[in-house]
């Protein structure tokens, strides 16, 4: 909202001309509220005089209506409105304002602004910000460089041309009417030896794949039938067999001529910085020390949630932060960074409304100082898995073995001995030589052995050699649903085969096991004394009694001391869905290695490419990690494209949504059936959106992951715990 001052006992009403962000011929009357230029650039105040000294203000010209910094065309420009710009450097620029009129496309009509709002069949479009009386991931607050407006035809995922949902609830979308423009589409700027951006601009010859394949050519349908033609596709350079990426993928590509491989990414070299792969078994951790100017995690969203732009990409802004000017800053893919010595990581966003944001990143935790090791030879460190945070001095998490408060009596009151001391208990065990990592000062209640009651010591007692402070009370934890105690690594994008994630940081996983021990499939923790799963994991089961429930824990073997195990006394299974309930004998302890998770809101959407992590301890096909729970992260897919004949061919239903790479590489497998699928949300809490499902295979090319949308059977969740 703007200000408006003009003169007392004004009557404010609404004119359709200020309504619309479109202009008729050359603009003299538009009367929008854009304030950007063709660059990027944000206009200066029609009223101020800096950087730049007007020619044109609300004085010199009060018919034209130059109020704040919108763009005009107060000197009736036949090249349409403008503004004077905010940067020193460049006085003025034209703005890019569509056409009222415009009701034919250039290309497949990526850029098409028109008003047409009908299919081809005369049927009415759906409001791209409505979910009736189809729900879809096209939000227009997800996709603001899309310009997802009212219910105007848009070609926002790369298809021959513009498209919207239709008001017909038997048919979910339809092509638009809408015929070429006339005349040259406007030029690009074409890359021929490496690629920037996803390489929609690239034009170069390479016509190999990344394995090698010779790329089929693309007016050719053999051996693949497509509809990626040069009719279809005429401004995307789909000459002879050259990579090209026509359709909005990850980087160019072509169909090949292997009829066994429908088609691949190529060989061809990206500009500026090398793409960074991480293989080792860690991967990254998604947090950043000091500013940030190491960081190299793969989060690509902003605090507000704004995606990021591409660092090698001049759109929607331009800059000069890019791989090829600053080569040691870690710029790829449109990963978060600090290029400049801000103060934390951030991104240029795809809104063309906001420039940059910081990420929703968080600082790690700083390190401990180190005690010096007098005797390594006698020290084993607690494995990984059964470390904890450092608990508050006047309560302990857990058994306590972090407790480093000042306590120094025990449950009995007998005073403690000194760790140090030998008197009157001798003991080798545990002293601060040998223990250096267990806190043993002075006469402290400690628990240097993770014993199951908690914190003991050595007592001044000669007739009582140790005894416990088991009286020493619990932390109180977060209880919120979805705030694990434990941050997440976050292992998101092109990470071969996920990676390891940090002991208990997804603390609602649970192992569904048989009677015996034997995990076969994961499940979700969404209340103390109920596990969300797959129906396809118990279809089987004769009797609840044969399934077990292990929680908190990090290895498969499940050994470890943080371990709560449950039986299950019964099993509800959804009549539509893949989808069950598991009831536990008794409710789950909640405490910093078990925890909840959060259900979506009823009939909740994720929008096309939100951020998703999926956990498990299945088939690792190779890529290690076996025996310790493993995650992944990749974006959610809109189930038209998922339904299209290179991906799914139409089996995914409604109640149903796609998550993965469509590269492959990282994906669910077997034994992670039943398994979480969760997303954060605006404020970083995770909601458990989806449950593993079914899959063509495991990480494979072109086959997404498929997940029980979880906000379809909210209700349905709801009765079932209620019922009891």
């Amino acid at each position: 909202m703007q200000v408006v001052v003009r003169r007392t006992n004004t009557v404010l009403y609404e004119k359709k001309a200020f309504l619309l962000e479109c202009k008729s011929e050359n603009g003299v009357t538009y009367r929008g509220t854009a304030t950007k230029t063709l660059s990027g650039r944000t206009c200066q105040k029609w009223s101020s005089k800096e950087p730049h000294k007007p020619n044109y203000t609300p004085v010199t010209s009060p018919y034209a209506d130059l109020e704040a910094n919108y763009c005009r065309n107060p000197d009736n420009d036949t090249m349409g409105p403008w503004c004077y710009t905010k940067d020193p450097n460049k006085r003025w620029e034209y703005c890019q304002i569509p056409n009222c009129e415009e009701d034919c496309m250039f290309c497949s009509g990526e850029n098409y602004r028109g008003k047409v709002s009908q299919t081809e069949d005369g049927t009415l479009c759906q409001r791209w910000d409505s979910q009736e009386p189809h729900l879809h991931g096209y939000k227009p607050t997800h996709f603001p460089n899309k310009y997802l407006e009212e219910n105007y035809c848009r070609n926002p995922d790369g298809e021959p041309r513009p498209w919207c949902l239709t008001t017909d609830p038997m048919k979910r979308w339809a092509f638009c009417n809408i015929t070429r423009c006339e005349g040259e589409p406007p030029a690009v700027e074409t890359e021929t030896e490496c690629y920037t951006g996803k390489g929609h601009a690239y034009r170069g010859t390479v016509s190999t794949t990344i394995s090698g394949e010779v790329c089929q050519p693309w007016s050719s349908l053999v051996p693949h039938q497509h509809s990626r033609t040069p009719e279809n596709y005429p401004c995307k350079g789909l000459e002879s067999n050259y990579c090209r990426n026509p359709d909005n993928e990850r980087e160019p590509w072509c169909y090949t001529t292997n009829p066994e491989i429908r088609w691949e990414y190529c060989r061809v070299r990206r500009c500026g910085a090398q793409q960074t792969v991480w293989i080792d078994e860690g991967g990254p951790t998604d947090c950043y020390n000091g500013q940030g100017l190491d960081y190299r995690g793969t989060t690509a969203v902003t605090l507000s949630g704004k995606r990021c732009q591409y660092w090698d990409s001049m759109e929607p802004h331009r800059h000069e932060k890019t791989p090829r000017n600053f080569p040691e800053a870690g710029l790829v893919d449109n990963f978060c960074r600090n290029p400049d010595g801000d103060r934390a990581p951030w991104c240029y966003t795809i809104d063309p409304l906001v420039r940059w944001e910081y990420c929703r990143i968080s600082k790690c935790e700083l390190p401990q100082p180190e005690r010096p090791n007098l005797n390594p030879v006698l020290v084993t460190p607690p494995p990984e898995s059964e470390q904890v945070p450092a608990a508050p001095e006047d309560c302990m998490i857990s058994y306590g073995e972090s407790y480093r408060g000042t306590r120094s009596t025990t449950s009995s009151g007998r005073t403690c001995q000194a760790w140090s001391a030998m008197s009157p208990h001798f003991h080798t065990s545990y002293t601060p030589q040998t223990s250096p990592d267990a806190g043993l000062d002075e006469n402290y209640c400690r628990n240097p052995d993770s014993d199951l009651k908690g914190p003991w010591c050595y007592t001044t007692d000669p007739e009582k050699r140790y005894d416990y402070c088991d009286d020493i009370p619990q932390c109180e934890l977060p209880n919120e649903c979805g705030t694990p105690v434990i941050e997440p690594k976050k292992c998101f994008g092109r990470i071969v085969g996920g990676c390891i994630s940090k002991p208990h940081s997804w603390p609602w996983q649970v192992s569904v096991r048989t009677s015996t021990g034997i995990h076969f499939c994961g499940g979700s923790l969404i209340d103390p004394q109920w596990v969300l799963t797959a129906k396809h994991c118990i279809e089987r089961t004769i009797r609840p009694s044969s399934v077990k429930i292990f929680l908190g824990i990090h290895r498969e073997n499940g050994r470890e001391l943080s371990r709560q195990t449950r039986d299950v006394v019964k099993i509800v299974a959804n009549r539509r869905s893949d989808i069950a309930l598991l009831k536990l004998n008794r409710p789950a302890n909640l405490n910093d290695k078990v925890g909840l998770v959060c259900l979506p809101n009823k009939g909740f959407i994720l929008s096309s490419g939100a951020e998703c992590y999926v956990t498990g301890w299945g088939e690792t096909q190779g890529t290690g990690g076996d025996g310790v729970l493993k995650e992944a992260g990749f974006p959610v897919f809109e189930n038209k494209v998922c339904n299209r004949p290179e991906y799914l061919n139409g089996n995914v239903k409604n109640w149903e949504l796609c998550a993965g790479n469509m590269d492959g590489g990282v994906d669910s497998c077997q034994g992670d059936s039943g398994g979480p699928l969760v997303c954060p949300d605006a404020k970083g809490k995770y909601i458990l959106q989806g449950v593993t499902s079914w899959g063509l295979g495991c990480a494979m090319q072109m086959k997404p992951g498929v997940y029980v949308r979880t906000s379809f059977f909210v209700d349905w969740i709801a009765n079932t715990i209620n019922e009891g």
